[in-house]
Order: C-alpha cells, then sequence, then structure tokens
C-alpha cells in the first residue's frame, strides 16, 4: 500500500471533524483533532523530505523530529497569545450585568435539550446574565438552581473562533461549615488560586450535564457536609466572586500589582507558565493541572 494513502485519509478525516466541530462546539473533537494534525504535520514532513532526497536519515528519526518541532513551534504561539492577552485592556476577571435582550438562550436543538433536561429535573431558571470579554463579544450565562435551592448550576455559553458554541456547566454548593463544593467542566485555562473554603473539581471531558449533577452529588454524600440554600443574588455572587478572585491572584503572585500591570501586562511570568501548562494539558488530554 502507498504510505501516502493514511496520509491523505488522516487529513480528510481531520477536515470532516473540523466541520463537525463547528457545529456540536465539542471539547472532546477538538481535543482528537489536535493529535491527528500533530501526527499529519509530523509523519507528512518526513515524508516530503524523503520524497525530495533532502536528507538520508530514517523515516521514523525525521516523523519524531517534526513531532518535537510542532511542540515548540505551538508553545511559541501559545506563550505570545499569552503574553498578547497579559497586556491587552481584555479583562481577566470579567463583570457580568443581567441579560435583558432574547438572546439568554441560543436556539440550536442540541441546546434546547439541555433547556428540556433540566425543566424535566426540577431545575428552575433565577437570572440570565452577560459579561463583554471583547469588543463585541459577550458570554452569556444562565444561572438555575434545584427544587431545594441547595445546588445552584451556572450554564455558560462560550463563542468558537469558528463560529461555533460550546457549552459549559459549573455546579456550586455551600455548606454549613463554610465550604463552597464547585464542580464544572470548563475547558478554559485558568491556571491560578482558588480561595482556601472552595473545593473546586475540574472535569473538562465530562460533557453530558446529568453525569456532572450525579458527580457533584455524590461529592456532596462524600464530604457529609450539611448544606446551607442558596439565599445570594446570582448577580451579585458572581462579581463578588470575580472581585475575590483577582484578589487572591495578586496577593499570591499569579497577577501582578495594579500598579505595575501597565509596565508589565496582568499576568505574572510564573502565571504564564501556569498558564501555558493548564492550556497545552487542556487542549492535549483534556485534563486541568491540579497544583
Amino acid at each position: 500500500m502507498n504510505p501516502d494513502y493514511p496520509l491523505v485519509a488522516a487529513i480528510v478525516v481531520s477536515l470532516v471533524l473540523l466541520q463537525l466541530n463547528q457545529r456540536r462546539g465539542s471539547p472532546v473533537l477538538a481535543i482528537f483533532n489536535r493529535w491527528l494534525r500533530w501526527f499529519i504535520f509530523a509523519f507528512g514532513a518526513a515524508a516530503v523530505c524523503i520524497d525530495l532526497g533532502w536528507t538520508n536519515r530514517p523515516y521514523a528519526v525525521l516523523a519524531v523530529a517534526f513531532f518535537l518541532v510542532w511542540f515548540l513551534l505551538e508553545t511559541l504561539y501559545n506563550w505570545l497569545a499569552i503574553h498578547a492577552l497579559s497586556v491587552s485592556p481584555l479583562p481577566l476577571f470579567p463583570r457580568f450585568t443581567l441579560n435583558h435582550s432574547s438572546e439568554e438562550w441560543p436556539t440550536h436543538p442540541r441546546l434546547l435539550k439541555i433547556r428540556d433536561w433540566l425543566r424535566a429535573n426540577g431545575f428552575k431558571q433565577v437570572q440570565a446574565l452577560k459579561a463583554e470579554v471583547g469588543p463585541g463579544i459577550h458570554l452569556r450565562v444562565s444561572i438555575y438552581q434545584d427544587t431545594d435551592a441547595g445546588m445552584r448550576l451556572q450554564i455558560t455559553f462560550l463563542p468558537q473562533g469558528n463560529g461555533a458554541l460550546a457549552v459549559s456547566y459549573s455546579l456550586s454548593t455551600n455548606t454549613v461549615s463554610g465550604y463552597r463544593y464547585v464542580t464544572d467542566n470548563l475547558h478554559l485555562p485558568f491556571g491560578g488560586f482558588y480561595p482556601e473554603n472552595w473545593l473546586v473539581e475540574r472535569n473538562p471531558w465530562r460533557r453530558s450535564l446529568a453525569r456532572m449533577v450525579k458527580r457533584h452529588r455524590n461529592r456532596l454524600a462524600r464530604g457529609n457536609e450539611m448544606i446551607a440554600p442558596w439565599t445570594t443574588d446570582p448577580l451579585n455572587d458572581l462579581n463578588t466572586q470575580q472581585r475575590e478572585l483577582e484578589r487572591i491572584n495578586t496577593e499570591l503572585g499569579f497577577l501582578f500589582p495594579q500598579a505595575e500591570r501597565e509596565e508589565h501586562g496582568k499576568i505574572s511570568h510564573e502565571g504564564r507558565y501556569r498558564v501555558w501548562k493548564e492550556y497545552w494539558m487542556l487542549n492535549y488530554f483534556g485534563r486541568s493541572v491540579r497544583y
């Protein structure tokens, strides 16, 4: 069999996955496609070098070398992107406002099924929020609570560069002892620090809302904690969280102090490394780094 056939087949599969994910916005498909593109580059570049007679090195050695070249090029690109984010005026912890528009929930059939599941399982919408993260780009958030008001669900709709819309879930429960249990499947890199009383578990691979809710309830059951019902307004609570996260990450060195940000940017050098590491782990393994 012609050795070029598997490469051509892999390219076709990659293009199909790209088109499919423009409609689904699935991090899982994106991860698979990133690995596929990596191997296509490594083996394709090695084949080109041999076919054109540029080197007499073994094919396997060339493939490994180009595999590392891809890693270095992507690392450089990600470092430049993180630096650009650090020095840009875009907020790292955006402030939310009430969303009074009619666009609080997308009309895609895949996302409407999620809303139907929420209604069938006793979740009621509390508020619809939005935050501007760039010129004309908004994060849309819908806040739901279960019937006992002990579990608050934050559904975030994330616009993708290809026009797709990804959805992420974050479940939060406060306990009488002062802890906050958070279970989410966010696939955006954070790399920073959480408050000491937050018990956070990130599951980027877990895309089913039903399984997310089950996982969160299992964590609460294992913790054997008495649940404190939610009484705070979601908008105020979310913005308070954002201010608290910014304060903690400034104090612990993830962010530069306000007085130094104009000269150095927002994210410290250690913070940029942490963001890069988590970004790479999420992009290729779907795992959040545990510090």
